[in-house]
């Protein structure tokens, strides 16, 4: 029985079968006192605020999406009652990457 959600693993390097030619990635890093934070939980929330996603940040504070092109918000909750969100814009071709300290 697996345990948690049905994402992939969060790693900092994008996997091989990924043609980012047809994705839209938000990537980032979450850190506290410069140190990653595993175990934490990224919300992806659409421009009305909605809630698309989420994914457990791994071990190195990873956390990935494959999103739609577009204003999206990113909502890390941490250990602590921390809650932080951060604006990106994800685009086809590229990765849009984020660094949350928290």
């Amino acid at each position: 029985m697996t345990q948690g959600c049905a994402a992939p693993a969060q790693t900092a390097h994008l996997p091989a079968t990924v043609d980012l030619n047809n994705e839209a990635v938000i990537q980032g890093t979450v850190i506290r006192d410069g140190s990653p934070v595993s175990g934490a939980y990224a919300r992806l929330l659409d421009s009305s605020g909605e809630f698309t996603a989420e994914v457990v940040t791994s071990e190195e504070g990873v956390f990935r999406f494959f999103a739609a092109d577009g204003s999206w918000t990113v909502r890390v909750l941490a250990p602590g009652g921390v809650s932080v969100d951060s604006s990106v814009t994800a685009e086809t071709g590229t990765i849009a990457g984020l660094e949350v300290a928290i």
